[in-house]
């Protein structure tokens, strides 16, 4: 490996030499400030000379939003053909013009350097010369601490070692520790800001699902592997996790996507600024929804008390008011209309009449006798 990445070696060691020089004429030579700055300032150009890769990965990242759904159907079109299905994707993806690797570049671009710099910390922390680096340099990094801790120090690194880099076990293990988190911590929250406010929640697809996944997987990982690295790899990611998120932020204020949270709260602030023109049919719909829910009323709360002696007096109130229903309509049954006089017997005489109705019997035709 020190054959191939040789001349990164060198790449990243004359860089951090050139910071080195910059900051010695602040700082002492000797401090974990002026190295530890330098390896600031390292990450501080490389991500720089990455804005290009990082405005192709958020392209990359909303095509791949976009085209979910179709990728989607693609699947569950050809899940029993595998090759079907990869061609499919691929004639999907030139068409669009989309790159699923273009969401990794910036990563994978920054690997080589992150490489580099822990082979060089090791060597460091191993007091050999590295790159551009020689002993005299070499010495003065191996001495240098950032908060006590030597930026060539591991958490796993056992007491004589750290003994011998001039500092102790539990002051490297604290900074480690704090670091670790504050990396972790950082890494979560750029990922959360990006599901939260920078995705079209109206379109649920399976790359949210693993965004989501990604939130609470690359902290962890971080935490696992944060153990192994040097001091000063720490400070190189944990500047990197700061910029991104910084980069993340101003991007999703600028430019968010659209139907996300972002894009509502860009859309709010242009227009009470007074930049955002907007369709006078959109402007009518608003007033007649702001004027409805202007009219309506809704009924206020009541206590239970309240609601309990309100439903008592609704009670009564109905109960009298049959009563008195009742009344009138009894009377009218047992009054009878005046000058008219009872007839006794006019009831039997109905039912005798009707008695002989049912009794007579009509004569027989002359032709049945």
């Amino acid at each position: 490996m020190d054959t191939i990445l040789g001349p990164l070696y060198t790449a990243v060691s004359w860089i951090i030499v050139q910071f080195h020089s910059l900051y010695s004429l602040v700082f002492d030579k000797d401090s974990g400030w002026a190295w530890g700055l330098s390896i600031v300032s390292l990450v501080v150009l490389i991500r720089i000379c990455l804005i290009p890769l990082f405005v192709k990965q958020i392209k990359a990242t909303r095509n791949m939003q976009v085209l979910q759904p179709k990728m989607k159907a693609i699947q569950e079109r050809y899940k029993s053909d595998k090759q079907r299905q990869s061609e499919e994707m691929m004639k999907l993806y030139k068409e669009s013009g989309t790159n699923p690797l273009s969401s990794c570049l910036p990563i994978l671009a920054q690997s080589p350097f992150f490489i580099a710099l822990y082979q060089v910390l090791n060597k460091i922390a191993n007091d050999q010369a590295v790159g551009v680096m020689g002993q005299d340099l070499v010495d003065s990094a191996r001495s240098a601490k950032i908060f006590g801790a030597p930026i060539a120090s591991k958490f796993l690194d056992s007491a004589g070692k750290i003994e011998s880099l001039g500092a102790t076990l539990t002051d490297v293990r604290v900074v480690t520790v704090i670091m670790i988190l504050l990396m972790s911590a950082s890494q979560f929250y750029t990922q959360r800001q990006l599901m939260t406010k920078n995705v079209d929640m109206t379109v649920k697809t399976p790359f949210m699902q693993q965004q989501k996944m990604l939130m609470y997987v690359f902290p962890i990982m971080f935490a696992v592997f944060g153990i192994n690295f040097p001091v000063g790899v720490l400070v190189y990611w944990l500047t990197t996790n700061m910029w991104t998120m910084g980069q993340q932020m101003f991007v999703i204020r600028r430019n968010p996507t659209p139907g996300s949270l972002a894009f509502k709260q860009r859309q709010d602030r242009l227009r009470a600024q007074g930049k955002l023109k907007e369709e006078p049919a959109e402007v009518e719909a608003k007033k007649a929804v702001e004027a409805a829910r202007a009219n309506r009323h809704q009924p206020k709360r009541q206590s239970k008390a309240k609601r309990h002696s309100a439903a008592s007096a609704h009670t009564a109130k109905s109960s009298v008011s049959e009563s008195s229903d009742a009344k009138p309509s009894l009377e009218k049954k047992g009054q009878q209309p005046q000058g008219a006089e009872s007839k006794p017997g006019s009831g039997d005489s109905r039912n005798a009449k009707s008695g002989q109705r049912k009794g007579q019997q009509r004569p027989k035709h002359p032709s049945k006798k």
